[in-house]
């Protein structure tokens, strides 16, 4: 049965459904929201002010759009721990754990971290141990700077409002100016490394994996031991990692 209209408030109704026009669009302009709820451009902006004044919704630099907010983020469940996900990704993980030889693993963002959703342990004697529901600082892994680099910088920023960040390690990133430009240069790459920042002597690298919002993307990870994982090494995981999130596309 259907809700009993007799009883909907119709401006917490258009809220709501403004909301989960986020979890399928990165960015809404006023015009593209009113359009979207069929309602008037008035009605959307002053929805969109009040959910941006909350938290649940964040304007861009432009100011002529709107993203999810923080809080909207916090929500949202992470992607990957469904049983219908978590079996289209096995394959992905056992392909790329024999293509690599290293620790696999696959992360979704949750707010400012990230939370490891599964995982194949490498066979080698001397290996990172992978402990899936396992949550770390996003901006200390490479799982979780390839997700924030999803994201506008406007929706990182809701996410980090300080520009002094935690360290995990002496090597991690400490600041968020440091930390935006190293989005930006992930966007380039298309990969994101970790060098020690988030577990000393342990550097990893993460491709993306699947998702095409903020709520579903995942990172594809690779984690090994410093003495094997140089910076030569990670470029070389990469390549493989992404031939193994590629087979999602074949499916």
């Amino acid at each position: 049965m259907g809700p009993n209209r007799s009883y909907t408030i119709e401006s917490l109704d258009t809220g709501l459904r403004l909301m989960r026009l986020f979890l399928a669009h990165d960015t809404l302009t006023v015009s593209e929201a009113a359009e979207l709820l069929s309602v008037g451009r008035s009605t959307a902006h002053r929805v969109l002010s009040t959910l941006e004044g909350r938290g649940f919704a964040i304007r861009d630099f432009s100011g002529r759009g709107y993203s999810a907010g923080p809080e909207l983020v916090r929500l949202g469940r992470p992607a990957g721990f469904g049983p219908a996900v978590r079996e289209r990704l096995a394959v992905v993980l056992d392909d790329a754990v024999l293509r690599t030889g290293e620790t696999v693993q696959c992360a979704a963002l949750s707010g400012d971290r990230i939370i490891v959703t599964d995982g194949r342990e490498s066979p080698r004697p001397v290996r990172v141990i992978t402990e899936p529901g396992s949550t770390h600082p996003a901006h200390a892994t490479s799982g979780g700077k390839l997700l924030l680099s999803r994201m506008t910088p406007e929706q990182v920023c809701a996410l980090y409002p300080r520009e002094e960040l935690p360290a995990a390690t002496p090597d991690t990133l400490v600041s968020r100016s440091a930390l935006l430009a190293e989005l930006q240069e992930i966007r380039s790459l298309g990969h994101a490394l970790s060098r020690g920042e988030s577990v000393r002597g342990m550097n990893t690298v993460a491709v993306p994996l699947t998702g095409s919002s903020w709520r579903d993307r995942l990172a594809l990870m690779a984690s090994a031991p410093a003495d094997r994982g140089d910076d030569a090494a990670l470029a070389r995981l990469a390549g493989e990692l992404r031939s193994s999130a590629a087979l999602l596309d074949t499916d």
